[in-house]
């Protein structure tokens, strides 16, 4: 058994659950708790059987008072050299000032930003806490884009409000329809650690008020229809891209109406491509015509539709939203 899978070992664990537990909800980064500065993406090498250096990435998340789960990735963390493959899962617990996961003489040792592993008695390296940041966070609106939030005003918005720090609230649908464009949205999920499944950070953009691209704190998950970046009940993420909460992430949408002929018929479905912190996770798919997505609020149809912020009870925050209609 090579080293890294000694490791895999010792990740072995249980998949988060998906029932809502009421937890603390922190919506600031400077105003978190202990676990906070735990939590999050570590990347490295660390050595083989053959005495071979190997990337490897793992993310570490949350789960409420001092417990953690960690998911490995051999080659790299998502986006960045994994293999969409092989992955290792298992939980462990802050003690002492160092999150410890240890089975079958294996151990990953989390202290100071370095997760440190061992198999052995041997240390194989060490891994240290990366911030990754999507390549399209900040982008500025081309010429004769739709600016639908800049930061300055809610407008743009039906039932749009900002807070205080400047950005949009959730449960907002814009007041200008479109048919055909590409959006661009940076959002950030709040961070729920007790929290769990779809009560963990929950909103979501509906295309045309139609078609969701579902938001959550899915960090580490399964990239599931239901999860974040999904296309709600229709299909899962082809890799989950979701970062840690708190930290902002962007959708980079391209959205195709549908076309219908004069009798109202649909003669072509409604195509979506979905980049995710700069990763496509959909590339070139067809929605349905005979139905929306739950909870969406305006039914299929040739006419132009809102862009729509799911108020699903979560503080998700918006900003940097711009649209480029398409001919």
């Amino acid at each position: 058994m090579s080293r890294f899978f000694t490791f895999a070992a010792l990740l072995g664990g249980l998949l988060l659950a998906t029932v809502a537990v009421a937890g603390p909800t922190y919506t600031d980064p400077e105003k978190t708790d202990k676990d906070f500065a735990i939590q999050g993406e570590y990347a490295g090498k660390i050595k083989d059987d053959s005495g071979n250096e190997v990337e490897v990435g793992v993310q570490v998340i949350a789960l409420g008072g001092g417990k953690f789960k960690a998911v490995g990735y051999p080659g790299g963390l998502p986006g960045d050299g994994w293999n969409k493959q092989e992955k290792v899962e298992a939980e462990g617990e802050l003690k002492d000032g160092a999150v410890t996961f240890e089975k079958d003489g294996g151990k990953g040792v989390i202290k100071d930003g370095v997760l440190k592993i061992v198999a052995a008695e041997q240390e194989l390296g060490k891994l240290s806490k990366v911030n990754r940041s999507s390549p399209t966070l900040g982008a500025k609106p081309p010429e004769g884009a739709v600016v639908l939030f800049d930061g300055k005003s809610a407008a743009a918005f039906e039932g749009g409000k900002v807070s205080d720090d400047g950005l949009l609230l959730e449960g907002s649908t814009s007041k200008q329809k479109f048919g055909s464009y590409k959006l661009h949205i940076e959002f950030r999920t709040p961070y729920q650690p007790e929290d769990r499944g779809q009560g963990r950070g929950n909103s979501g953009v509906y295309m045309q008020g139609r078609y969701e691209v579902q938001m959550l704190d899915s960090f580490g998950l399964e990239g599931k229809m239901n999860e974040c970046g999904g296309l709600y009940t229709v299909k899962d993420c082809d890799i989950n891209m979701c970062f840690p909460p708190l930290a902002w992430q962007t959708y980079d949408i391209d959205y195709t109406a549908a076309k219908y002929d004069e009798s109202g018929k649909a003669i072509s479905p409604p195509k979506i491509t979905v980049e995710h912190n700069g990763v496509v996770i959909h590339k070139d798919v067809a929605l349905p015509t005979d139905r929306n997505t739950t909870a969406a609020p305006v039914k299929p149809g040739p006419e132009p539709g809102p862009v729509y912020l799911q108020n699903h009870g979560n503080p998700v925050r918006y900003k940097n939203i711009w649209v480029v209609e398409k001919k």
